[in-house]
């Protein structure tokens, strides 16, 4: 489907309903392709936030200071 972009203000809300459905729609501005609306894909449980609890430990020298020459990448000498 496709709707110019006015016509999408007024219709914003049915517009989700439709993507939420899984349909694309392309917003067009006089005429021409501008934005598509799609739907999200399903989240998966592994991005969950601390899903990965236990996986990964942290380094004793995480907040050690880097080597210089890797400082120089990021600063200049």
């Amino acid at each position: 489907m496709e709707i110019e972009v006015e016509d999408a203000k007024s219709q914003f809300s049915r517009l989700i309903d439709r993507v939420a459905a899984g349909e694309q729609i392309v917003i067009t501005r006089n005429g021409e392709p501008t934005a598509r609306l799609v739907p999200l894909e399903a989240q998966s449980k592994t991005r969950r936030l601390g899903s990965a609890k236990g996986e990964f430990t942290v380094p004793d020298d995480f907040n050690d200071p880097l080597p210089k020459e890797i400082e120089d990448l990021f600063y200049g000498e």
